[in-house]
């Protein structure tokens, strides 16, 4: 495996964009990855945006992205669409992305997969890239009834330590999913370690991402 070192541009601060349909989509999709770069790059900025964050998800997405970008946060960006609607109101959801980038041009950008089984997922993956058409993109996945699991490409390793805090940050937020039976610490800790399999990571757990576009 090689190893690839980002850099912060021509700022030198290494700006992250962070994107998500729903309160809990980003902490599940790269959570880990958050978390090892804040610690691997400590002046790193995350700019957080969420689409749907609606009643009480609005305070959980709140409190999970002061948790896992800390002092590091810009934002979080709250929007209220509908979940599950995304795409009959595209028109609108791309209003944000073109507000978005106007206000920053990030050095690497977190998103959705544009063969997630969720509509509004697939929607804010092709916004990402319709938008973002000069940045690096790396789509996250989420584990799902679906099954719509592929495989991914880029995989980053984790320490098993980095997994037990995403995922208790995870359980400690979002009270409102837990009666779901595939929100549980086991469904988060096995996909990881699935992935961390696959590229023989040290501590045996990573998250994976998939990358249509990356020049060396």
């Amino acid at each position: 495996m090689i190893d690839l070192k980002l850099d912060g541009g021509a700022t030198g601060t290494l700006q992250i964009l962070c994107l998500g349909c729903h309160s809990d989509d980003i902490e599940i999709g790269c959570g880990g990855t958050i978390l090892r770069l804040a610690e691997q790059y400590p002046d790193c900025v995350f700019h957080w945006v969420v689409f749907s964050a609606i009643g009480v998800r609005e305070a959980e997405a709140q409190r999970a992205a002061a948790l896992f970008a800390g002092p590091r946060l810009r934002g979080p960006i709250l929007k209220t669409f509908q979940d599950g609607f995304m795409p009959f109101v595209g028109a609108e959801v791309k209003t944000v992305f073109e507000e978005l980038k106007q206000v920053v041009s990030p050095d690497l950008i977190f998103t959705h997969n544009r063969k997630d089984a969720h509509q509004d997922h697939r929607l804010i993956a092709e916004l990402t890239w319709n938008t973002f058409r000069n940045h690096l993109i790396l789509e996250y996945e989420i584990p799902k009834y679906d099954g719509d699991v592929g495989q991914p490409g880029v995989f980053v390793p984790l320490q098993k330590e980095v997994c037990e805090q995403k995922v208790q940050f995870i359980m400690d937020t979002f009270h409102s999913q837990h009666s779901k039976r595939w929100f549980e610490r086991e469904t988060f800790f096995s996909f990881m370690r699935l992935r961390g399999m696959e590229c023989n990571a040290p501590s045996g757990y990573a998250e994976a991402f998939y990358c249509r576009k990356i020049v060396l």
